[in-house]
């Protein structure tokens, strides 16, 4: 990993941004034969798949807190197999008879491993919405079911063919999670319950498609699981692929913006004046600041322009970083979902309005439990967990210099500071009321903003969940754009957001690249990177020193 400069000032394809779409498209067009070049204009690989560290003692994670479908057969195992990465990335199973811990006032509920246990637990709890419950999972069981077989399956099947065999995705994908919970007549309790964990996509139900709470909930019914070693390990193991393919990755380089030569992408031009070329080109950034940004709206169809102008992005969050210099006791390896608020769909609307006075639920996410024998995580004895909420859609809410795209003004900010205090002592707040009090056993505690998430990945109004309206409702962009031989890859995609949506977008944006069904190759057992070629690990191999992490450890960043 280098920060220096002297690159040479040609290349195959260029990659602006090392999130898991980014990386993973770069992996692909490395392994088959390209010399490509990843730009990170942070000092840290991995978007929000990064790890930082606190007081020489934590390891936190940025976004990666759980992993669905990670079995033998699941996606993401299938496209790190596909790199020749089998065996570099291990995946601990979360409990499969609860792998998340629901809580509203007055019901409890664990979400266990599979649709059928999932109606049986959903009914047990609510049982006067049982046939509606029904109904609700036959939708969205046969509708994940349908996504899934199109996106491994479909490749070269006839079109015909696709729409026979997915009626229900057809009748239901584009259609919005209230449509759904009207059709099924569900109470409001019911309601929350379902759209529980909706801060896994960051929209509410009157926001959200079928479709993407379908895919979501069927991609963890397969199985949660946690990456052995944190969320760094699947960017290191990225890098390591690209690199050991031949392909260059640098961090701190900032693209200023991409060079457009009669309709057609022809490189990057960096933040220093330096110009590279390549005829390919791909953007990790978000769509909305690709078109508006990086590339020029000139460039753009006006219905393009349009779309990226009137876009709205996820809702943004705040995190709450938590050590304790004790165990939490009596947990099972699992999340909790805690709602303070019986009724999500108001809830959703109080945020829609800029109502935070406290946040009406939070997901706490506890990564000791989840990977308990990785000593970065935290000292013997010790707990560390992060409690996560979602938050207007206004920077500005966060104080006058709250935007920082133009430096780091912001962090002194008085106003920005007087709010973070104010969120942060809610925040611990609500998490007492979640888990019990905890405070006095706080060894570290620190607040991520949506400026936080803004300066580090640039991501338009700190979201880190790409585009939640881009046009009609459910619409999303391809990873192919108008502008030849430029892509792009990442949460903003049509293949939806999270960690395995983002690689998903990778290895999609790589195919239509290279001009083949690559995740469906992959997923069949086909193997394109060569493991010879990635380096040995030693005892004190570091995923973190791989993506370019030199920070101290005690230097804070939020």
């Amino acid at each position: 990993m280098s920060r220096g400069h002297g690159l040479p000032a040609d290349w195959d394809a260029i990659v602006v941004g090392s999130g898991m779409g980014g990386l993973t498209c770069a992996a692909y067009l490395a392994v088959t034969g390209h010399r490509v070049l990843v730009l990170e204009q942070a000092g840290v690989l991995g978007g929000n798949s990064h790890v930082f560290r606190r007081r020489s003692a934590y390891e936190f994670d940025a976004g990666v807190h759980y992993i669905g479908d990670c079995g033998p057969d699941g996606v993401l195992p299938s496209i790190l197999r596909g790199l020749g990465l089998a065996g570099r990335v291990g995946f601990r199973a979360m409990d499969p008879d609860g792998f998340d811990e629901v809580v509203l006032p007055g019901l409890r509920m664990f979400v266990p491993v599979g649709w059928d246990r999932y109606l049986d637990r959903l009914i047990e709890v609510l049982p006067a919405d049982k046939e509606g419950l029904r109904e609700f999972t036959r939708v969205c069981s046969a509708v994940g079911a349908e996504m899934r077989w199109t996106l491994l399956s479909a490749a070269g099947v006839d079109p015909a063919e696709i729409l026979r065999r997915t009626p229900t995705a057809m009748a239901w994908g584009r259609r919005t999670l209230h449509d759904l919970f009207e059709h099924c007549r569900l109470s409001a309790a019911a309601r929350t319950v379902l759209a529980a964990q909706a801060l896994n996509y960051g929209m509410g139900p009157e926001a959200a498609t079928v479709g993407t709470h379908a895919s979501v909930t069927d991609h963890y019914l397969r199985g949660a699981a946690y990456p052995v070693g944190g969320g760094q390990m699947l960017s290191a193991s990225l890098s390591e692929t690209i690199t050991g393919h031949g392909g260059t990755v640098r961090v701190g380089h900032r693209v200023e913006r991409v060079l457009v030569e009669e309709g057609m992408a022809r490189g990057v031009v960096l933040a220093t004046g330096q110009e590279l070329r390549a005829p390919i080109v791909v953007s990790n950034a978000d769509y909305p600041r690709t078109v508006l940004e990086l590339v020029g709206e000139e460039h753009f169809p006006k219905s393009i322009v349009k779309r990226a102008r009137t876009a709205v992005m996820g809702f943004p969050l705040v995190v709450l970083y938590v050590g304790l210099d004790r165990e939490l006791p009596g947990r099972r390896n699992a999340n909790l979902w805690w709602h303070g608020n019986a009724d999500i769909e108001e809830a959703f609307r109080g945020l829609t309005d800029g109502r935070f006075d406290e946040p009406p639920s939070v997901f706490i996410s506890f990564a000791s439990g989840k990977d308990p024998h990785t000593p970065a995580i935290r000292p013997p004895g010790h707990a560390n967990f992060q409690v996560m909420a979602l938050c207007p859609r206004s920077l500005e809410s966060w104080g006058a210099a709250a935007d920082p795209v133009g430096g780091e003004r912001y962090r002194r900010d008085p106003a920005y500071l007087a709010r973070k205090k104010r969120v942060t002592e809610t925040m611990l707040a609500t998490a007492e009321r979640a888990l019990g009090p905890f405070r006095r056993h706080v060894t570290h505690l620190e607040l991520a903003t949506p400026a936080t998430q803004r300066r580090y990945t640039r991501s338009t109004g700190g979201s880190p969940f790409g585009l939640a309206r881009w046009g009609g409702t459910g619409a999303r962009p391809d990873t192919r754009t108008s502008v030849a031989g430029l892509y792009v890859a990442g949460q903003s995609t049509r293949y939806g957001s999270g960690i395995t949506g983002a690689a998903v977008s990778g290895i999609a944006c790589a195919g239509q690249i290279l001009g083949r069904p690559l995740l469906p190759e992959v997923y069949a057992g086909a193997v394109l990177g060569d493991q010879r070629l990635l380096p040995e690990r030693g005892a004190d191999w570091d995923p973190l020193r791989v993506c370019g992490g030199r920070a101290p450890r005690g230097t804070r960043s939020s």
